[in-house]
């Protein structure tokens, strides 16, 4: 008996032949075997919207292998990932492979385990033909906004720019983003407070002005204020009301993509394709010692948040024995999935709960400890007791005025004993208050107004802008790290440390989409064309009258901004630097050419002088005394090095910072991670000192 399972990876090719045995050939199809052709739409939009499938050219040697090793064998199984994407594999497997559509043979594994693989292989089904229409609707969707809206900005912004349905929209956001900031009116306020001391206590606590028993009272300016610290001068400080209670407060749930990418973002610094790309080969199977290849998490692409009952069981044994059954909750967690999620599959979770992240530390990257460890953790806390705490609220009188402080302690550490979630936003900080009760006299360690100015909203982070996409219904979590490399690759936005801002370019292209193709760019025009791709994924609606009836409005947009910008192009304005043009004396300006940013005399044509653009760090190289700039690996990683290159080979992934060595004077550099610390890297010198982990 010869049995034939394809999947897409040889990693999970490796790990699933490990299960099933002898009796069985497990190959891989490396992802895709057929697709639409690169050098045209490839889709007969007047008959009904046929695709032009083509055998993808790099892969002819591997489809002739696959053909005949099916021949061959009696029966040929497709394990391609459980999504949309994996079922439009098999079934391009089972078209080029000539097998039935009707025949049971489709087979999915949520978990690459020794469990999960048996019940997959005993659970064949016939391939899901409305997901794969869904699948099918969305890759000619996107491909006709591409081929369409592409050759336009060609002709009217400049070659090489793309646009996309998801893509483009995500730009708007943080276009849209930027404006707001740059719209921002800041606004002065200011604050009283107040460091008091309880009797028989050391240490101070703070309390902030509230304003009058009557109400609160806004500061606006120093005057105002000033006004107040008066009248409070020399008036006692008394406990008034003093409010006591307990707070609960819950785990956060699993981890769906969405959560994984944000989290990962926040905790770790990854981005989201790092993410993913570790979460695919941590799912896959890797080598542990002493049990071979083996997939230490479930499937992770997911907005699901069920977890199975056997490993809900797991959990709270795992829980019981090493926390004690106190850090269980009295009842089962079960935690809501949103209203447009899929459900197919679990929420991220450990295979196996017992193989805890140092168990395995050995046998993994760093990258893939790190993600493992976050998963872990993550779901372990899910499963256990809310955290309690016990809180303080009191409201202090002095003269006519009220302040109040507020403070907690821990009563019981619950899930927060193991974890707990990261934030992109800063939490006000309460700290502990002494023992008070209401009428306790309160000495004054220190009384002062403080001035505020009101912020702009942030930039958009990665993890900022995926909850952003998520929460509006744009794209699915699976195409969140693609996205965001795509903009990033065609020049539409750029990082500045973790924040994403627009440039020129992607300010200037979302104008034009706005103005011409406004339901491009429409956050609930495109939530509601991915509504209708669910629709079609779960058999409400026919795949060609979803893909007619956006077409027929867009290819009338199309033609009528043609009409619009007949004879007309847009100019990218060029970006103003203070840098003098050392031929003719006229300012430098930035401008984006072919291989990125350059430096352009702004006398263009009369004057041609170019330079590269680099970033200044500030930072002296202590090998020769050039400056040191910012400098980018193949990976498209940062790094710093010497001006002078390749006269002077110094580089270090280390950032160089504004405190100087003490001992020879030299640019310090900050080392960041693990083993934190600011070092001095001139030869010979030595300095170094340890640093908070960031």
């Amino acid at each position: 008996m010869s049995n034939l399972v394809i999947v897409e990876s040889p990693a999970k090719a490796k790990t699933i032949k490990k299960y099933l045995g002898s009796g069985y050939e497990v190959v891989a199809s490396m992802g895709h075997i057929r697709d639409l052709p690169k050098s045209k739409i490839g889709v007969d939009i007047e008959h009904g919207f046929k695709p032009d499938y083509i055998e993808m050219k790099d892969k002819k040697e591997l489809i002739s292998s696959l053909k005949k090793q099916a021949k061959k064998s009696d029966k040929v199984y497709l394990a391609t990932d459980p999504d949309r994407e994996g079922e439009a594999i098999s079934w391009h497997l089972a078209y080029i492979l000539g097998l039935d559509l009707n025949d049971q043979n489709r087979v999915t594994f949520n978990e690459i385990t020794k469990s999960g693989v048996k019940n997959g292989m005993e659970h064949p089904r016939t391939i899901n033909i409305d997901l794969v229409n869904a699948q099918q609707a969305r890759r000619i969707l996107d491909r006709i906004v591409g081929y369409k809206l592409s050759p336009f900005l060609w002709k009217k912004v400049r070659r090489g720019l793309s646009a996309g349905r998801v893509q483009s929209v995500t730009v708007r956001l943080i276009c849209d983003r930027e404006e707001e900031i740059r719209k921002f009116v800041s606004e002065e306020y200011w604050t009283i407070d107040a460091k008091l001391l309880a009797s028989g206590s050391r240490s101070p606590f703070a309390a902030k002005f509230y304003g009058t028993p009557e109400g609160k009272m806004e500061l606006a300016n120093q005057e105002e204020t000033d006004r107040i610290l008066a009248e409070l001068e020399g008036e006692a400080f008394t406990v008034g009301a003093v409010k006591k209670g307990i707070r609960r407060k819950s785990p956060a749930p699993p981890f769906s993509t969405s959560t994984l990418q944000q989290e990962a973002s926040r905790k770790l610094g990854f981005q989201a394709r790092r993410t993913m790309k570790a979460a695919q080969e941590l799912y896959e199977g890797v080598e542990v010692a002493g049990m071979g290849a083996v997939g230490l998490i479930t499937y992770m692409r997911t907005d699901s948040l069920r977890i199975s009952d056997e490993a809900q069981a797991d959990a709270a044994k795992y829980i019981g024995e090493k926390f004690g059954t106190q850090y269980l909750p009295p009842s089962k967690r079960v935690y809501k999935s949103k209203s447009n999620a899929q459900d197919g599959h679990e929420a991220i979770r450990p295979t196996m709960i017992e193989m805890s992240p140092d168990k395995v530390k050995d046998s993994l990257s760093a990258d893939q400890y790190k993600l493992y460890k976050l998963i872990w953790e993550r779901f372990l806390a899910s499963q256990m007791a809310n955290a309690l705490y016990n809180t303080v609220a009191a409201d202090i009188h002095a003269g006519k005025y009220l302040f109040k402080a507020s403070g907690f302690s821990v009563k019981f550490d619950g899930f927060t004993t193991l974890y707990e979630e990261g934030r992109d936003d800063a939490e006000d900080a309460e700290g502990k208050l002494p023992p008070i009760e209401t009428g306790d006299a309160l000495k004054v360690k220190s009384l002062g107004g403080n001035q505020h100015f009101t912020q702009p909203p942030a930039r958009y982070t990665e993890a900022s802008l995926i909850k952003t996409l998520e929460e509006n219904g744009i794209g699915r979590p699976s195409t969140y790290a693609p996205t965001i490399t795509t903009i990033l690759a065609r020049g539409y936005i750029e990082r500045e440390q973790k924040a994403l801002k627009p440039t020129i370019l992607g300010e200037v292209t979302t104008k034009l989409m706005e103005e011409q193709f406004p339901n491009i760019v429409n956050v609930k025009f495109t939530a509601n064309m991915e509504k209708s791709l669910d629709e079609v994924e779960e058999g409400k609606e026919d795949w060609v009258s979803t893909l007619s009836e956006f077409y027929d409005e867009f290819s009338a947009t199309l033609e009528q901004a043609e009409k619009n910008m007949e004879g007309t192009r847009v100019k990218i304005p060029d970006e103003e630097t203070d840098i003098i043009c050392e031929k003719c004396g006229r300012p430098m300006v930035i401008r984006l050419g072919r291989y990125g940013k350059f430096l352009a005399c702004s006398g263009f044509p009369e004057c041609t002088n170019t330079r590269r653009l680099v970033e200044d760090t500030g930072g002296i190289c202590p090998k020769c005394g050039g400056r040191i700039v910012v400098k980018k690996s193949k990976s498209g990683r940062s790094f710093y090095g010497c001006e002078n290159y390749p006269t002077c080979d110094f580089m270090t992934w280390d950032k160089p910072i504004e405190e100087k060595c003490p001992r020879c004077g030299s640019t310090l550099f900050k080392k960041t991670g693990r083993f934190a610390k600011i070092h001095c890297l001139k030869e010979g010198c030595g300095y170094e000192k340890g640093v908070s982990k960031e």
